[in-house]
């Protein structure tokens, strides 16, 4: 059996687990994962695979998007003149229906006035839980990922210079990931940037004293890679030296935390309860972290309402941060792989305080 047969099965099993007839998944990610096929865009346009509780799924797609045949589903096509959903309608049985929420709103309405008798729920957690358990090929691809973007990521003290803009030193970087592969828009903040969790990367100028944080990654081989690192050009206040080392250590005990058993919003905890403790509590404004993997974020989120148990093979983000609004912020990003007794940290390159001259 195939990894692609095995996942598929996978699947069907969690729609009898969970009272489904079928379960259709529209996210163009997750269709690639389960019957390896790669289409990067669909417009408009219809592509859903069903995959009924038993038998052969059907992937129903318009005729502009031609997909070969496989061992495990059959290909049905429309085009533009065909009522998109007409095949799909036909082919699901009565019942509870799984729905993922990708499917355009317009195909999930004309469907559900095709089949009125069809219940539709969220069926997204379906495939979701288990693209959060990487198997050990993926695994493997998630490692080399993370090691690639340490070797950017390490090129960084060399490419700064006094007076170059947050855009600038986007594009270095992405002229680096572009060799190893498909970089997404890196965030590039000097110092009062660096406190916008969000930033957008812009045309202030380098100068000494400034802080320097940097946020990218890139998607090599099918799974993405994200790492924060901050840095100090020529100079560092004691304000900024001790955001940083709180910021390291809640990094550091967020890590720690994380092994099978423990609730996502405990690993949260362990980090921010920390940041609070040293009274800065209201300036960590966001989650701790994301899953990830053949998509940068993907479910769940490593936040303090998510009570799901953590389970061995998950990677996830874990990235405390300090933003001082109008001044600076400090974020220290590593990707994590859940082992049996604890968690493998996918990033080896440094998080010491690095003042580059």
């Amino acid at each position: 059996m195939s990894i692609y047969s095995e996942r598929i099965a996978k699947v069907q099993k969690k729609i009898m687990e969970n009272g489904l007839e079928a379960d259709v998944v529209s996210d163009l990610k997750s269709i690639e994962y389960l019957i390896d096929r790669k289409v990067t865009h669909m417009g408009e346009r219809l592509m859903a695979l069903a995959i009924p509780k038993e038998g052969k799924a059907q992937l129903f797609v318009n005729k502009l998007f031609p997909i070969e045949e496989g061992e495990d589903f059959d290909v049905v096509y429309h085009d533009d003149t065909d009522i998109a959903t007409k095949d799909l309608a036909a082919y699901l049985p009565s019942g509870t229906i799984g729905i993922d929420g990708f499917l355009y709103a317009q195909f999930l309405i004309q469907l559900l006035e095709q089949r009125s008798y069809i219940k539709a729920v969220n069926g997204s957690y379906i495939v979701n839980q288990i693209r959060m358990i990487k198997d050990e090929t993926e695994r493997d691809l998630m490692r080399k990922a993370s090691l690639l973007n340490d070797e950017v990521i390490s090129k960084v003290p060399s490419m700064l210079r006094e007076g170059m803009t947050e855009l600038e030193l986007a594009e270095l970087l992405i002229a680096e990931y572009k060799k190893i592969g498909s970089p997404w828009e890196p965030l590039v903040g000097f110092s009062a940037g660096a406190a916008e969790p969000h930033h957008i990367n812009g045309d202030t100028k380098l100068k000494p004293g400034d802080l320097v944080l940097v946020d990218a990654g890139q998607e090599t081989n099918g799974y993405f890679s994200d790492m924060t690192r901050t840095f100090f050009y020529k100079g560092i206040t004691e304000e900024q030296r001790k955001v940083y080392e709180l910021v390291k250590e809640a990094n550091r005990r967020g890590r720690e935390a994380v092994r099978p058993g423990v609730r996502f919003c405990d690993i949260d905890a362990a980090a921010r309860d920390y940041i609070a403790s040293e009274g800065y509590g209201e300036y960590f404004t966001h989650r701790l972290g994301h899953n990830i993997g053949m998509q940068l974020h993907e479910e769940p989120s490593v936040a303090g309402n998510n009570e799901m148990v953590v389970e061995e093979g998950m990677t996830f983000s874990i990235e405390p941060g300090i933003y001082l609004s109008g001044k600076f912020g400090v974020r220290i990003e590593d990707l994590v792989l859940v082992t049996k007794d604890g968690c493998e940290t996918l990033n080896y390159y440094p998080r010491d305080i690095q003042i580059i001259e």
